[in-house]
């Protein structure tokens, strides 16, 4: 009998929601039902915030139970926005209605900003003062961050302007957000020492669209913990390391209860699990971030060691970091407690080289060159840091592709935070900005001479703060910081002068060579790769070394034919002559980050330029559309 009142009743609901003028009969069998049978109906799903508004109207009754802090707008904000919910406490109190209005104002801000990118945008890369639009929005940034990411999981092959910025807004917010833990967490005393936590903000500093969080890392060591554990019961039953609890931070004394931990650690780790030093891919940034180390269960020195090191000390063994030239170490004391120590009283552990554990001479036979005392000490967390970040600076500076310049950037941010009056390193980083900014349009063929950086950072002017404050600290780099200044205020004068946007026509007479139009899938004949054409020339305009440089005078036709500017799957911009490209007869998405810039959707056979784009050629689309039906369309019937 409830069961059949309660189906009556939801037949009711959507009656009165529809007519919003409540009938008397309908009305009294709804709130004659008990509370718990109505907040489950109005939970059900099948109502959505307007009609809670509406039914919330209708009587005093219904208006109680649809009140802001109660189940039914906490459940209309959970279907909402579900991957919010994590971020509130089963235990505070919450107005629902009030968080779904300020969460709902929130995405239409956003949504607002990030379509006024493109337009804002197109012509330069983003500054970093684009984003104070998003800075001074009112409300939590959680909530602005949610709306970003609910703009890049849009299905399908559409918004990709929208995405794009999306991506970049998101980024953006994040890494302010890390970099300033970060300062925090290195603001801390210096005993305060978890490797573990600072490794993690670099990694997701570095990462910071990917899911990666301290608790989940933790989690996963806490595993292999487990599985060491439970090796050690093997080894000793009674061993004191078995009844440590969670979060305990006892230490083992007796050397031979130690070296029972590590034997077991050495077979989980290399035998079992199978993790391994990474040789044949050393120079590869995913092996500084630990939550690649964990996935992959391969690293380089100084992450295998933070691992190894992270697994011992929850086990009871206090292993300590060594900041050994070339390859980071990890000291295991031997001497006895309460005596004055030299580096032969310890027992150096190889974690990259399957936890081998190592004498003084070892070590110096490990690198191949004689070492002084100071080297085998231990270092803080800070010194820690400081060598994984220079690695990654390493890795940023070894190639000259798009990936790398953002990992240049982002090593030189965290470098610089925590030691920012490197003057070197702030002469690099405004040289790598001038660099940014100034880069060409254009590129070539050639892997090493195609290459166009992702996105602009800083504007020219902060560009010239950065060298103010060169100066500031060291006088003596008036000669590198005055050639910068030079030339970055000659790029401003430039910049100045520039007129508006320039429109190119297919119908006009010194176009009349062009036979490619932007949005065509095309392959490149002679290299082989896949790309999307974003711009074109009706004659090479690079200047005469880039000319000679990519042999251009060996082709057929010179530089007196078009040029395209094209998007390459690889991930580089490159600028190919007409007589190496073909129509790509099997066309396919180009996996490449600045798409969604130039483009608003993909159709399958084709790009569609976003509104930028289109103003710039704004008869290439009917063209496009001609050709995709004289090629596609002509294919698909000889296939029928």
């Amino acid at each position: 009998m409830a069961a059949a009142a309660v189906d009556s009743a939801m037949e009711v609901v959507p009656a009165l929601v529809e007519e919003a003028v409540p009938e008397a009969a309908g009305l009294s069998c709804l709130v004659n039902l008990p509370g718990e049978v109505l907040e489950y109906i109005l939970c059900s799903g099948s109502l959505t915030a307007a009609d809670i508004g509406r039914v919330s109207s209708t009587c005093r009754r219904l208006r109680e139970l649809c009140q802001g802090s109660g189940k039914v707008w906490k459940e209309q904000f959970r279907v909402r926005w579900p991957s919010l919910m994590k971020h509130y406490s089963p235990t505070d109190y919450v107005n629902w209605l009030e968080e779904y209005k300020v969460r709902q104002k929130a995405g239409l801000e956003a949504r607002k900003i990030v379509a006024s990118f493109s337009k804002r945008f197109f012509s330069e890369h983003v500054p970093c003062n684009g984003f104070s639009d998003i800075e001074n929005l009112e409300g939590p940034e959680i909530f602005f961050e949610d709306e970003l990411v609910c703009i890049l999981n849009m299905e399908g092959r559409k918004a990709l302007t929208w995405k794009y910025y999306a991506k970049k807004i998101l980024y953006y917010l994040r890494q302010q957000k890390i970099l300033n833990n970060l300062k925090a967490f290195l603001q801390q005393p210096d005993d305060y020492e978890s490797y573990l936590e600072g490794a993690v903000y670099i990694d997701q500093y570095c990462n910071p669209l990917s899911d990666i969080s301290l608790k989940d890392i933790q989690a996963q060591i806490d595993s292999i913990v487990e599985l060491v554990c439970k090796t050690l019961r093997g080894i000793n039953s009674r061993h004191p390391s078995l009844a440590f609890k969670a979060g305990e931070s006892s230490m083992i004394m007796e050397i031979e209860l130690q070296s029972q931990v590590l034997d077991a650690m050495n077979h989980v780790l290399y035998d079992q699990l199978k993790f391994k030093g990474n040789r044949m891919d050393y120079y590869n940034a995913l092996n500084l971030y630990m939550h690649q180390v964990l996935i992959r269960r391969t690293g380089i020195p100084i992450s295998m060691s933070l691992l190894y090191l992270t697994i011992a000390r929850q086990l009871g063994v206090p292993l300590e970091p060594v900041n050994f030239p070339s390859h980071f170490l990890l000291r295991w004391c031997q001497g006895a407690e309460g005596t004055t120590l030299d580096i032969f009283d310890y027992i150096y552990i190889d974690a990259f080289g399957k936890g081998k554990q190592l004498t003084v001479k070892e070590c110096e036979y490990l690198i191949g060159q004689h070492v002084t005392a100071a080297l085998y000490g231990v270092v803080n967390v800070k010194k820690v840091l400081q060598r994984m970040v220079g690695n990654l600076l390493s890795l940023g500076k070894r190639e000259g592709i798009d990936q790398s310049y953002q990992l240049l950037r982002d090593s030189l941010d965290l470098y610089l935070a925590m030691y920012p009056d490197q003057v070197q390193l702030l002469l690099l980083q405004a040289r790598l900005y001038f660099h940014l900014g100034i880069w060409p349009e254009k590129a070539g063929d050639a892997p090493l001479a195609s290459r166009k950086p992702c996105q602009r950072l800083l504007t020219m002017f902060e560009v010239l703060d950065i060298l103010q404050h060169i100066q500031t600290l060291d006088p003596g780099q008036h000669g590198a910081v005055g050639y910068l200044v030079q030339h970055t205020l000659e790029h401003i004068e430039r910049k100045k002068e520039e007129v508006g946007v320039e429109v190119k026509l297919r119908s006009h007479e010194k176009h009349r060579d062009v036979c490619y139009s932007i949005g065509l899938i095309m392959k490149h004949k002679r290299y082989g790769y896949n790309c999307v054409i974003y711009g074109w020339d009706p004659t090479c305009m690079m200047g005469h070394e880039w000319i000679r440089n990519m042999n251009v005078h060996s082709l057929p036709h010179g530089h007196h034919q078009p040029f395209y500017n094209v998007l390459v799957e690889d991930g580089s911009c490159r600028y190919a002559a007409q007589e190496n490209l073909e129509y790509n007869v099997e066309p396919q998405e180009i996996s490449h980050p600045d798409v969604g810039r130039y483009f608003s959707e993909f159709t399958g056979t084709h790009y569609i330029p976003n509104a930028e784009l289109e103003i710039r050629y704004p008869e290439d689309l009917e063209s496009v559309y001609e050709t995709v039906q004289n090629i596609y369309s002509a294919k698909k019937e000889n296939v029928e």
